[in-house]
């Protein structure tokens, strides 16, 4: 008998005996576990757009102040005659 042989002749048995006793409250809790890893992944993406929201607004802000887009006043002015 080979090795796959042997373990299919293995679960065969398993699947065929007896099979355990499942705790009454297994569905009840299974569901309560389901509904709260639902609950937390709609409050982090909740959070996350929230998030980017403030980040996009930040920068709305930030570039309406500063109004990135138009060139800075030189710091020293260019000489009025001749550089003498």
């Amino acid at each position: 008998m080979s090795g796959q042989d042997r373990r299919e002749a293995e679960v065969r048995r398993l699947l065929d005996g007896p099979r355990p006793a499942v705790p009454t409250e297994l569905v009840a809790r299974a569901a309560a576990r389901g509904a709260r890893i639902v609950r937390r992944r709609r409050v982090v993406r909740a959070v996350g757009w929230v998030l980017l929201l403030l980040t996009l607004v930040a920068f709305g802000v930030w570039a309406a102040a500063e109004e990135p887009w138009r060139a800075r006043p030189s710091d020293t002015a260019p000489p009025l005659w001749g550089g003498d």
